[in-house]
C-alpha cells in the first residue's frame, strides 16, 4: 500500500524537523525524568504523578511518530516551477469577493503548515482547492457551509 504524501514547502519541512528535534532532545528526556521521579514515590497503583507522566510520554511518542511520518513522506513543492501569477502551495494570494470591496490574503501551505490565525491555509481546504491552478484576474467559486461565493484573484506572490 502506498503511503500518503504530504505536500509542503521546504520551509514547512524544516519547521517539522525543528519540532521533531525539540521533542526528541528536550521533551522526551523531561518526561523520562518525571517518570523516574514519580516511580520513586512508591506504589504505582495510586500514583497520579506516574499516571500523568506516562500519559504525557504516550502523547510525546505519538507526536514524534506523526512528525517522522510526515517528514519521511514529505513532497517538497517548488513554487518556482509554476507560473508567477498562478496560485500554488508556497504562494500568497489576495482575493476579493465579487460584488464587495472585501479583500482576503491567504498563504497556501501543505496541510502540516496550516494555521488559520496567521492566514496560512492548507492546500486541502475548500478555499485553497478552489484557488490552486487559477491565475490573477480569474474567478473561483468557493464552497462554504454558509453558501457558495465567488472571488477574483487580485494578486499572487511567492511566499518568503
Amino acid at each position: 500500500m502506498a503511503e500518503k504524501t504530504y505536500p509542503m514547502t521546504q520551509a514547512e519541512k524544516e519547521q517539522l524537523e525543528k519540532e521533531l528535534e525539540e521533542l526528541k532532545l528536550v521533551r522526551r528526556p523531561e518526561v523520562v525524568e518525571r517518570i523516574k521521579i514519580a516511580r520513586s514515590y512508591g506504589d504505582l497503583s495510586e500514583n497520579s504523578e506516574y499516571d500523568a507522566a506516562k500519559d504525557e510520554q504516550a502523547f510525546v511518542e505519538g507526536q514524534i511518530s506523526t512528525l517522522e511520518t510526515k517528514i519521511r513522506y514529505a513532497e517538497i513543492v517548488d513554487s518556482d516551477a509554476v507560473a508567477k501569477d498562478e496560485v500554488a502551495i508556497g504562494k500568497t494570494v489576495v482575493v476579493q469577493e465579487v460584488g464587495t470591496t472585501d479583500k482576503d490574503t491567504y498563504v497556501i501551505v501543505g496541510a502540516t503548515g496550516a494555521d488559520i490565525f496567521t492566514g496560512k491555509i492548507s492546500n486541502e481546504s475548500p478555499i485553497a482547492q478552489a484557488l490552486i491552478g487559477k491565475k490573477i484576474g480569474e474567478r473561483a467559486v468557493i464552497e462554504s457551509p454558509a453558501g457558495d461565493y465567488t472571488v477574483e484573484i487580485i494578486s499572487v506572490e511567492k511566499t518568503n
